[in-house]
C-alpha cells in the first residue's frame, strides 16, 4: 500500500479593507464574521471525515486578508486542524498580512497561536508605484512591517510585482537584499478582466503594464536576487536555502490539499481517485453549506487530467516531475521526440526519472507544456 503524501491545509479568508484594482480573487470588502470562522471551523470536520488520519504538511491563510482576522480566530483555526490531524514537528503554518494590518501585539499573538511564517503583500517599496496599484500602505510602512515581521517570525516571505510601467523593481529586490528577507514571490502586473484597471482599459485611460520592459524588469530583478543567495526554486518563487515554502510546494508537487472558506480549492485521493474540489463563492452560500454539510462541489479528475496537472505544476519547479509517475497517470508516454527536441535546446533536463525545465525553459514553459501534452 503507498503511504499518503503529507496533507496541506488551505484557509480562504476572503474580506479586505480595500478592493485593489488589480485584483480578480474572491474577495469582499469586510473584516470581520464570526459565523463565517464558525463555518470553517465546521467544514475542517467535514474534510476530515472524508480525509481519514493524515499528517499536515502545512497551513496556510490566504486571501483576502487574513491578518483581518483577530488572534483567537487563528488559534481556533489552528487548533481545529491539530486535533483533526497530526502535525508533526516542522509543519510550516504560514499567514498572508498587509504591512498596513502590522501590530506588533496582534502579530506575537499570531505566532504563539502557531504561525511561522508570514506573508506580506508588501508589493513595492516606491511610493508612487503603490499610489498606482491602489495600495492603502506607503514605502514607510513596508519598511516598519517587513522589519517587524523579521523580529517577531523565523520565516518572512514578500510578495513583489513587476511589469509596472516607469517602475524600476530592481530597487525591490535591492531592499529584500538588504533586509535579509527569506522568501520572494514576484508576480507580473497583468490586466484582468473585471477588474478596476480593466475598467480603466476599456474607458482609454493610460495602461498600467508596459509588455516591452516587463521581461527586463523581471531579468533585472532575477539578478539582483541571484547573485545574492536567493535560489530561484520555482518560476517565480525564489527562497534563500531552507526557506521555500512548504505548502506551494505541495501543491506544485500534486501533494492533496484541503480548501476552506469561500470560493477555496481542494484536491483529495479517495480511493485511488483524484476529486477536485470548490467552495461556493458567496460568504454566506459557504456559511449555510458549511453546516448543511454539502460544502464541496466535487469531481472525479480523469486519469489523464491528473497527469496534465501534475506535469503542468511540477515543471514550475527546479525539482520537475517524475516521468514513471506522468505515464503511470497518463497512461501513455511522454514524446520522446518532443522531449529530445527540448533537452537539444536547453528547455528541459531529463536525468534517469526525473524531468525538469532549465533557467530558460521556465521562462517559455507554456510553450514547454503545450509541446508535451499535444
Amino acid at each position: 500500500m503507498v503511504e499518503p503524501t503529507p496533507l496541506a491545509i488551505y484557509v480562504h479568508w476572503p474580506y479586505c479593507t480595500r478592493i485593489c484594482p488589480y485584483c480578480d480573487f474572491n474577495v469582499y470588502k469586510g473584516a470581520e464574521n464570526a459565523e463565517l470562522v464558525q463555518a470553517i471551523l465546521r467544514d475542517l470536520t467535514h474534510w476530515r471525515e472524508w480525509s481519514g488520519p493524515r499528517d499536515i504538511n502545512s497551513i496556510h491563510f490566504g486571501g483576502g486578508t487574513p491578518s483581518l482576522m483577530s488572534v483567537d480566530d487563528i488559534d481556533s483555526v489552528v487548533s481545529t486542524v491539530n486535533h483533526l490531524w497530526s502535525q508533526p514537528d516542522g509543519a510550516e503554518v504560514g499567514l498572508e498580512a498587509n504591512p498596513s494590518d502590522a501590530n506588533r501585539e496582534v502579530w506575537e499573538g499570531y505566532k504563539k497561536a502557531g504561525i511561522n511564517r508570514l506573508s506580506l503583500g508588501v508589493q513595492s517599496f516606491d511610493d508612487d508605484a503603490l499610489s498606482f496599484l491602489g495600495r492603502n500602505h506607503n514605502s514607510r510602512a513596508a519598511h516598519l512591517a517587513v522589519d517587524m515581521a523579521l523580529k517577531i517570525f523565523p520565516s518572512v516571505s514578500l510578495d513583489l510585482i513587476y511589469g509596472l510601467a516607469g517602475h524600476d523593481t530592481s530597487r525591490d529586490g535591492e531592499q529584500v537584499v538588504t533586509k535579509g528577507v527569506h522568501h520572494v514571490s514576484t508576480y507580473q502586473l497583468t490586466i484582468e478582466e473585471g477588474t478596476a484597471f480593466h475598467r480603466a482599459e476599456q474607458r482609454g485611460e493610460a495602461r498600467a503594464v508596459d509588455p516591452d520592459s516587463s521581461a527586463d524588469a523581471f531579468s533585472s530583478l532575477a539578478q539582483t536576487l541571484g547573485r545574492n543567495r536567493y535560489n530561484r526554486y520555482e518560476i517565480s518563487n525564489w527562497a534563500k536555502p531552507g526557506f521555500e515554502s512548504r505548502h506551494n510546494l505541495a501543491y506544485w508537487r500534486g501533494y492533496d490539499y484541503v480548501g476552506v472558506g469561500p470560493g477555496a480549492h481542494g484536491r483529495l485521493t479517495v480511493g485511488g481517485n483524484r476529486v477536485a474540489t470548490t467552495a461556493y463563492l458567496k460568504p454566506k452560500d459557504y456559511i449555510q453549506a458549511a453546516h448543511a454539510g454539502g460544502i464541496e462541489i466535487r469531481e472525479i479528475l480523469s486519469s489523464s487530467d491528473r497527469a496534465s496537472e501534475y506535469l503542468m505544476m511540477g515543471l514550475r519547479t527546479v525539482e520537475g516531475i517524475s516521468v514513471q509517475k506522468y505515464e503511470k497517470w497518463a497512461n501513455t508516454q511522454l514524446p520522446k521526440t518532443t522531449v529530445d527536441d527540448l533537452v537539444e535546446t536547453d528547455f528541459l533536463k531529463l536525468d534517469n526519472d526525473r524531468l525538469s525545465t532549465t533557467a530558460q525553459g521556465r521562462d517559455v514553459l507554456d510553450y514547454i507544456t503545450g509541446k508535451l501534452l499535444t
